[in-house]
């Protein structure tokens, strides 16, 4: 007799039936999933895996996205909350922000202290207390990146006749999203706090498409303008006033390795743009010795290796288009 669990009949109840043998099929499928669990168990146990077993927590990413708003909050009061902000509320607005922020920010540096330790017990006092003490220095300067945020926000209204107002920068352009919150990480960066800041700027990195180390050093009004695909590297040093096209890559040139073909780290890697310098989409200017003097205009797509003098326009000579007529649709 057949059976109606696995095959069932016409004479039964139609959907019974059906629902009997959807539970027989995910029975049998769900019998293959221990085997399943211990063959990835074993995967994590390999010496060139890559897990995070036996160790102490490591920040979380969506912490850090929760972190990054609560700062545009603090840094661009009254643009981003739900309920209109005067004068007499935002003293109020900055001490709940601000007392969130510390609990939050210093248990993520707290975790990255504690992930550089390589330690796989929890989090003892001395990181506690370190992660605290990195926060106060780090909540300190906040007026001083406010500053320096709103000479972006000016540079972006000067550099773009499509921008209305400041206020339209703030809510809308990428590349100030992208180049605050590098404000914010290079910071932390100068502080010393490990794997935060770069967690940080990889998160702008994945909401516009702009890649800023944040080891980079950039000067006072800086304007991205609209931004997808610019890449900076984390030695990039960047002066006052330089404004950066979509697509502009600011990279190494080689990479120095070492007697056993190891990447030598911490050296120059990445070019030096000195200051009111304009670099137009698609250019990419590559190598730790070279440096775009002072009012340079480097035009959309070059390619640089080697070092412009101040005040040097540099462009690609104009390629020759070719035009053939297209013949009648009708082929007569």
């Amino acid at each position: 007799m057949a059976d109606t669990r696995r095959f069932p009949l016409k004479d039964l109840n139609g959907e019974q039936g059906v629902c009997l043998a959807k539970a027989d099929h995910a029975r049998r499928h769900r019998e293959a999933l221990p085997e399943l669990v211990n063959a990835i168990v074993e995967s994590c146990r390999s010496e060139e895996a890559i897990s995070h077993v036996d160790s102490a927590l490591i920040p979380s990413r969506d912490e850090v996205t929760q972190l990054v708003r609560r700062l545009f909050d603090i840094v661009f009061p009254g643009f981003f909350g739900r309920q209109e902000m005067d004068w007499t509320s935002l003293p109020y607005h900055v001490g709940q922000e601000v007392t969130e922020v510390f609990d939050r920010l210093s248990l993520q540096i707290s975790r990255s202290i504690r992930h550089e330790c390589r330690r796989t017990d929890s989090l003892c006092s001395h990181c506690i207390d370190t992660g605290q003490r990195h926060t106060v220095e780090f909540l300190a300067q906040m007026p001083a990146i406010r500053t320096l945020v709103a000479g972006d926000v000016r540079a972006a209204y000067r550099g773009d006749p499509a921008a209305k107002n400041f206020d339209e920068i703030v809510f809308s352009y990428p590349g100030l999203y992208a180049t605050t919150v590098y404000r914010l990480a290079h910071a932390l960066h100068l502080q010393g706090v490990p794997l935060l800041p770069r967690m940080m700027t990889e998160h702008a990195h994945s909401a516009t498409g702009i890649d800023i180390h944040p080891g980079a050093a950039i000067g006072v009004e800086f304007f991205i303008d609209h931004g997808t695909g610019v890449v900076i590297g984390e030695t990039c040093q960047i002066g006052a006033r330089v404004t950066v096209y979509q697509g502009v890559t600011l990279g190494a040139l080689s990479f120095q390795r070492d007697e056993v073909g190891g990447l030598v780290r911490g050296t120059k890697r990445h070019p030096t743009i000195e200051d009111d310098v304009v670099i137009y989409s698609g250019a990419t200017i590559l190598g730790g010795g070279t440096v775009i003097g002072r009012s340079c205009v480097v035009g959309g797509n070059v390619w640089l290796t080697e070092s412009v003098p101040a005040g040097t326009k540099v462009t690609l000579e104009a390629p020759r288009l070719v035009y053939r007529q297209a013949p009648p649709a009708n082929g007569g």
